[in-house]
């Protein structure tokens, strides 16, 4: 791709948020990161993934400053994705970034065009049901025990609040048109954009 793009995707658990998000990377032949970001980071920093998996996208827990540095994993883990993903920006890399509060971290970048994704809540217990295979009493259980994770942990980072529609250019509810159309739409948008000059809005 000639111009620079990046593609944050903010979602609901369960609205099929993570395979939209693939099926773009996909469509517009870009690198895609979730969890596996952490893979990349582990391997500059000599670590194992593993160890930096079980805090990921985790809020903070309670934790005190040590020499100007946190005690808390969870917020060194969150820092160093943070980082990470600025420099692969800086560096003028591609991709598609799932959560990690990227609409807020590379906000500065005019060549990044971030979405939420969410969904009715039935169609959300539909989908993790089916996916977990579990009932639908604890698809609901799961889903709003993993969107409080989300929540608590973006808006401890960010100054506007997680799903809030003013924070991205778009929001869409997968509900209303299911995974394939909601993928064609927002591909349409991005490629509109891009045709556009990607200047986003301030």
């Amino acid at each position: 791709m000639a111009q620079q793009l990046i593609i944050s995707i903010g979602r609901e658990y369960g609205s099929g948020g993570h395979e939209i998000a693939k099926r773009l990377a996909e469509k517009f032949d870009l690198h895609f990161y979730d969890k596996n970001l952490l893979e990349e980071i582990a391997l500059e920093k000599n670590i194992t993934a593993d160890k930096l998996e079980k805090y990921d996208e985790i809020p903070r827990s309670v934790s005190r400053k040590v020499r100007g540095f946190s005690s808390s994993p969870e917020e060194n883990t969150a820092n160093m994705q943070f980082e990470y993903l600025r420099k692969m920006a800086e560096n003028g890399k591609s991709f598609v970034i799932v959560g990690r509060c990227s609409e807020t971290v590379l906000r500065d970048y005019s060549c990044m065009i971030s979405i939420f994704i969410l969904a009715d809540l039935s169609c959300k217990i539909d989908w993790i049901a089916s996916l977990q295979g579990i009932s639908r009493e604890k698809a609901e259980i799961l889903i709003n025990r993993k969107n409080k994770k989300r929540k608590d942990y973006h808006n401890y980072y960010c100054l506007q609040k997680w799903g809030y529609s003013q924070n991205y250019d778009l929001s869409i509810n997968s509900s209303c048109l299911g995974i394939e159309k909601t993928t064609d739409i927002l591909a349409d948008y991005i490629q509109a954009r891009i045709n556009h000059g990607q200047h986003r809005r301030r």
